[in-house]
């Protein structure tokens, strides 16, 4: 059976994304297939799998010789399990830009494109017959992963298409798109039951800036000051979980989806002169604010330098 699975730390997308094709490989092209997920999800993955009565999909550590894989919503082997090359990956869907560094065994069915969402590229690849098909579940995850990528189209990385998409779905499934959204991002910002370390895994990947290892995380809410009270214990946390990780610094990004503006958290020189050389921001306590930064694909990551 096809195991189906987005990256490390699933989010909205990397849930829901591998349910969707999961469930369209097995039931329209005939190919039993499993979506599963590489950890936990955060809580607004996990609010939309109970919102709409889906079986949370099983967790898997690693995958490796025998396991026939479709990646979804990341191309990155740094976000995928360690054996991914081992393993026989025969599609890719995805977003985001090409990483570079995994092997498959043949030439295989790779589609990314420059959309917000990877549930939006899957709808363009079941097609109107598919659609007809898919149960109202299956079809809420669709709108959710999409709703939960564009920011209820904030996010600078929302396309038109991205939009009637969302917007027809939801038409069709009698939502109210900003109701619900206020449903996600409420889902999005409950992080009360995670610890500090927990917060700055639950959204972050890895990159290098200058010769430096960063992880780069983002916590996307409506409620930043939740998060901005726990500054100081973030902060105290981000040595450890960057050696853990191998990293050199933690650049956490406290996304104010309603405000549509950034807070970096600055805890020591280095992420101050990252800051100041990729914002052009002048740092001159430990948090900067950077209006209208809301993606890290498009936004920040871009941007980074040293």
């Amino acid at each position: 059976m096809i195991k189906v699975f987005g990256h490390k730390a699933p989010d909205t997308d990397s849930t829901c994304s591998p349910i969707i094709w999961a469930w369209y490989l097995t039931e329209v092209k005939g190919t039993p297939a499993e979506p599963v997920l590489l950890g936990e999800p955060n809580t607004e993955a996990a609010f939309v799998l109970k919102r709409w009565d889906l079986p949370k999909p099983r967790l898997v550590a690693d995958v490796g010789p025998g396991d026939t894989c479709v990646v979804v919503d990341t191309n990155n082997p740094a976000e995928l399990p360690a054996g991914i090359n081992d393993a026989d990956v025969v599609q890719i869907i995805d977003h985001h830009l090409l990483a570079g560094g995994l092997k498959t065994k043949a030439p295989i069915d790779v589609t990314i494109r420059p959309l917000a969402c990877t549930a939006t590229i899957m709808h363009d690849l079941i097609g109107p017959e598919g659609m007809a098909r898919m149960p109202e579940p299956i079809r809420c995850a669709m709108l959710s992963a999409i709703l939960s990528d564009t920011l209820e189209f904030r996010s600078p990385t929302t396309t038109p298409h991205d939009r009637d998409v969302a917007e027809a779905l939801a038409k069709g499934l009698g939502i109210a798109i900003p109701d619900y959204a206020d449903e996600l991002f409420a889902a999005k910002s409950d992080v009360s039951a995670f610890s500090e370390a927990e917060l700055l895994r639950m959204d972050s990947k890895e990159y290098e800036v200058g010769g430096v290892q960063v992880r780069v995380s983002v916590l996307e809410t409506t409620s930043p000051r939740v998060l901005l009270d726990r500054k100081a214990a973030l902060m105290a946390a981000m040595p450890g979980v960057a050696a853990e990780d191998g990293a050199d610094h933690v650049l956490l990004f406290v996304i104010d989806i309603l405000r549509e503006e950034a807070t970096l958290l600055v805890p020591n020189e280095t992420v101050k002169k990252i800051a100041e050389a990729s914002f052009g921001c002048t740092v001159t306590g430990d948090t900067v604010v950077l209006p209208g930064i809301m993606s890290r694909k498009k936004q920040i990551i871009p941007a980074l330098k040293l």
